[in-house]
């Protein structure tokens, strides 16, 4: 796996953390001010829902890469480890397909939702927002995801030893 990918994906769940902290410290402030004073922060529940989103699509690519995705390996047990590596190639392309495949579709939804001028109920905020920030991780997920598709493929290291 190359290194500017791991750097990147690394970045990215980095990102995702500060995002989901934001939330959690924005949900916090939120149910105080409801408890304290009656005054919750307007819209809280549209910014949970748009930073939890973007919290997901960003730490997703260093899921992948760190091969924390789940696994049922009921029935490959006993399989050689050539099998299993031809699975897990499959597999990883298959998540490199339908990642793609969704980081594709988010764009084009973010641009149609933009042509339509959607916007949020409580907070008025364009709704495209929240499909174009989700692009960048899927599409960071269907690189690694391909990337580990190959690397299976041809016998190669595909998901890096801890502290790599």
């Amino acid at each position: 796996m190359p290194v500017f990918m791991r750097r990147l994906a690394a970045l990215f769940a980095v990102a995702g953390c500060v995002a989901a902290c934001a939330v959690a410290l924005m949900v916090v402030v939120s149910i105080v001010g409801r408890n304290a004073m009656s005054r919750p922060i307007s819209g809280d529940v549209e910014l949970t829902q748009f930073g939890i989103a973007l919290c997901i699509s960003l730490c997703l690519p260093w899921c992948q890469l760190r091969g924390g995705n789940i696994i049922v390996d009921f029935f490959t047990q006993k399989s050689s480890p050539g099998t299993l590596r031809r699975l897990d190639a499959v597999g990883a392309a298959l998540v490199a397909l339908f990642t793609a495949v969704l980081a594709w579709r988010t764009g084009v939804g973010a641009v149609s939702v933009r042509e339509a001028m959607e916007t949020t109920m409580i907070l008025d905020l364009p709704m495209w927002w929240s499909y174009a920030v989700l692009v960048p991780g899927l599409a960071l997920t269907a690189v690694v995801a391909a990337v580990q598709a190959w690397c299976h493929a041809t016998g190669r290291v595909a998901v890096p030893e801890v502290g790599a």
